[in-house]
């Protein structure tokens, strides 16, 4: 099978940057239950209707294409783990984030472990302001709320979801742990080195990636167009454009220790 040869798996000195995929949903009712889902995604599916069914659906089209695209392997031989899609079951060895919202999917894909992604629309949260005064540190609260910016907020807030993401833990009891300066000085709780973030929009979106690599590397991108109602996977999807990013400045920004502020 073509999605468990060990030339679409990284090897153990890769160090390239993550990439990005994104799509939007069709504009049907419903999609139909394809083939190539696993067991486990087929059980999921079953339980969902309307606009959940077709998100889940979506995504696991894309997370395919994500797969296909970084390991050089046809899509139909790719999958994820069962469960959150954390990771590739088939080829092994990939690490994946997922994000949607509003209709667009998004997965990151990186041969390091350590990658977290977060999409929100640029309109969210209207009553931020409430968000940041019951969950953000006392820091930057006084920041966040005397510049009296959303899209700062917003940034914020998903520098945050990205963090979590990537080091594996819920928003309960840990927003804090990754902390934001007024100057996006960011500082958290892990000592690994490497750890670094890059967000930006694109398509009326907000698009944050926390990562883990050695080097300071600026993530890629890919813009895919509508996902085919029939769900096929027998190509890679041959409308992929590269996405054009208008990235915050610094691109990459170090997540330093905390100790280190």
């Amino acid at each position: 099978m073509a999605g468990t040869s060990s030339d679409c798996s990284p090897d153990q000195g890769s160090r390239g940057a993550p990439w990005i995929w994104l799509c939007r949903e069709p504009e049907v009712a419903d999609l139909p239950s394809p083939a190539w889902l696993t067991d486990y995604e087929r059980a999921t599916v079953a339980k969902f209707s309307g606009p959940r069914r077709r998100e889940y659906l979506s995504s696991r089209w894309l997370l395919r294409q994500a797969i296909a695209s970084s390991a050089h392997c046809p899509p139909a031989g790719c999958a994820p783990v069962a469960g959150r899609p954390t990771a590739s079951a088939s080829p092994a060895g990939w690490h994946l984030s997922l994000s949607h919202s509003q209709r667009l999917s998004a997965c990151a894909v990186s041969a390091r472990a350590g990658i977290g992604l977060d999409i929100e629309p640029l309109n969210r949260h209207p009553q931020w302001q409430k968000v940041v005064r019951r969950w953000f540190s006392p820091s930057e609260q006084r920041w966040l709320l005397a510049n009296n910016s959303h899209e700062d907020f917003l940034r914020v807030w998903t520098l945050k979801e990205a963090w979590l993401k990537a080091t594996g833990r819920g928003i309960a009891g840990n927003l804090q742990t990754l902390e934001v300066g007024a100057d996006f000085h960011l500082s958290g709780d892990r000592e690994e080195p490497g750890w670094q973030a890059a967000s930006g929009t694109v398509a009326g979106f907000l698009v944050t990636l926390v990562y883990c690599n050695e080097r300071f590397v600026r993530p890629g991108g890919r813009l895919l167009a509508e996902v085919p109602t029939d769900l096929d996977l027998t190509a890679l999807w041959p409308q992929a454009e590269p996405l054009t990013m208008s990235w915050h400045q610094p691109v990459t920004p170090r997540i330093r220790p905390c100790e280190e502020s």
